[in-house]
């Protein structure tokens, strides 16, 4: 169960739940594979953990140019 972030502040930052899991695991791919973190202390040790952190922050978005492609 995921406690922290909340998913409904998540849901602030991405319109709809598919978007934000698609994000999330991008995100976390992305830390996995040693792209640096936005952030220097997290909450979680898992990187869909630190992933979504992220996006709650407001520091990893959807991009709007390729959103409007789709």
């Amino acid at each position: 169960m995921l406690l922290y972030p909340s998913v409904d502040k998540l849901l602030e930052k991405v319109d709809s739940r598919y978007k934000l899991i698609a994000l999330a695991a991008k995100r976390a791919r992305e830390l996995d594979a040693g792209l640096p973190a936005t952030e220097e202390v997290f909450e979680s040790n898992k990187s869909v953990g630190k992933a979504l952190e992220e996006i709650e922050e407001g520091n990893v978005i959807i991009d709007p140019v390729f959103e409007d492609k789709v």
